[in-house]
């Protein structure tokens, strides 16, 4: 087992970072570009394992692909409402936007695909989408366990030699079908939603989904919906079901990601708790993701924000106070971090970053408490389990909510002599961080080890999910 060991920074930030493009935003333009009837240019793609997948994806059914890595860069020849092979195996690894997306739109076609997946990816929720499948009456099994990836299906309006006369006549009935309308729970995740929009978006028909959950809308949504209209696809929403004139072809067009908010905010965040200010290139205030709410969340700890010369600029609170803490060693180091205050706030809407508050909560002067977030036990990870099975570990006192965590603060100083000490009588100068082999607990908990002496995070190389990077960032950012 490969392992990262977080050391403590000794100085404040004061630093510019790069972070790679939205992988959420580069998914949902691939899949447009690849549906859309002629040559994309797709910039500042978000290159990780997901997206490789995704990528691997839709060359395994036959789409033309120029990928640029180094440039960050995908040319797409689109194919209008034709999948090129009409019988194929994709492979989605641990993407759920692959996963999703990808689903949906092979079932809503004329070919037979298998979907296969990663071993994470077998174990999420895909029930509610298989239940639309069902619906329209897509032929479809599991190769696996019920409600779950893999599966092999047969594309909404395939004709089989082997149907009779009568099933292919109904199949053409199909096919000659303009509407096609949907119910959809969405209370587990919104990728179904965003799914079935991105299948109709120029699909030759008109797609109509009712939401049937509490639940209506959210933040990915309204990215998705965004999208659609700058590709020039109709969409609508009246509070309940979600239109999409899908008559109209999909715009060909060149298409620039958007850096990536959910990367971005570790960054921020290690500012908040570590003193100084951070910059991270081409944040906005007008970024369709979510995440940017984030920022909003650490004003209320005490921090600013404010336009940097590149990107949105960070700055920690004024206030500060003095620790004098003895590391694993028994050596005497002194520091003065920023006073930050305790939050109560529904993360419902940018949950992803409920780790990254989870992990720098410990910090503030007050109690934390996260709610809005009981759908992500269902994630890569039960994260609210990795939250207090992390914490708790450390010592640190977290209680769990029936939708969310409370936090509490520790006595830092003190806390650390006492892990010192407990490290010591154990011979042990290190405490391991159970990743779960989840992305984001790993980039979160790195954070808590920027002021907690020992941390070591498990499995590192789960974050070529999404983040390559991120660990020799804050290498490069330990020297500077």
């Amino acid at each position: 087992m490969t392992t990262y060991e977080v050391p403590m920074m000794k100085r404040k930030m004061k630093d510019i970072i790069k972070v790679p493009g939205s992988k959420s935003l580069s998914n949902r333009v691939l899949l447009l570009a690849a549906k859309s009837e002629g040559t994309s240019v797709v910039s500042g793609v978000q290159f990780s394992d997901d997206t490789r997948h995704f990528l691997q994806s839709l060359r395994d059914l036959g789409y033309e692909l120029e990928i640029d890595e180094k440039n960050y860069q995908v040319t797409v020849h689109g194919c209008g409402r034709d999948i090129p092979k009409k019988k194929a195996t994709i492979d989605v690894g641990s993407a759920g936007t692959g996963a999703r997306f990808l689903t949906s739109f092979l079932a809503f076609s004329d070919g037979e695909y298998e979907i296969q997946c990663s071993e994470q990816m077998k174990k999420r929720p895909m029930k509610e989408l298989f239940h639309t499948l069902e619906d329209l009456g897509v032929s479809f099994r599991y190769l696996e366990e019920k409600g779950h990836l893999p599966i092999k299906l047969r594309g909404l309006f395939a004709l089989s030699d082997e149907a009779s006369s009568e099933e292919n006549e109904l199949q053409a009935e199909k096919i000659a079908q303009k509407t096609y309308q949907l119910e959809l729970d969405i209370s587990r995740s919104t990728q179904y939603l965003t799914a079935w929009l991105l299948t109709f978006a120029g699909s030759g028909v008109v797609g109509k989904i009712r939401v049937t959950s509490e639940k209506k809308t959210g933040t990915y949504i309204r990215m998705t919906m965004d999208l659609l209209k700058d590709f020039g696809v109709p969409v609508t929403f009246d509070g309940d079901t979600y239109v999409v004139d899908g008559r109209e072809p999909i715009k060909v067009q060149d298409y620039q990601i958007e850096v990536d908010m959910s990367g971005a905010c570790y960054f921020y965040a290690a500012a908040a708790i570590l003193g100084g200010e951070v910059e991270v290139e081409n944040v906005r205030r007008d970024l369709h993701q979510g995440d940017l709410k984030f920022l909003d969340v650490l004003e209320q700890m005490g921090c600013k924000v404010e336009e940097g010369e590149k990107g949105l600029r960070l700055k920690s609170p004024v206030e500060t106070n003095h620790y004098v803490i003895h590391d694993a060693e028994g050596k005497e180091r002194q520091y003065r971090f920023p006073v930050l205050h305790g939050v109560h706030i529904n993360m419902n809407q940018f949950s992803d970053q409920a780790l990254t508050l989870a992990a720098i909560a410990p910090f503030a002067d007050s109690v934390t408490e996260i709610t809005g977030i009981a759908h992500i036990r269902g994630q890569e990870c039960d994260r609210i389990h990795a939250i207090i099975d992390n914490l708790s570990t450390l010592g640190i006192r977290v209680e769990e909510l029936e939708d969310g965590i409370r936090i509490y603060p520790l006595e830092e100083a003190a806390y650390c002599d006492r892990l010192s000490i407990t490290f010591a009588r154990q011979g042990l100068n290190k405490h391991l961080i159970h990743t779960y082999e989840d992305h984001r607990v790993a980039m979160s908990f790195t954070l808590t080890g920027l002021r907690i002496p020992g941390i070591v995070i498990e499995n590192p190389e789960c974050c070529r999910k999404t983040f390559e990077n991120y660990f020799e960032i804050w290498d490069e950012l330990q020297h500077d």
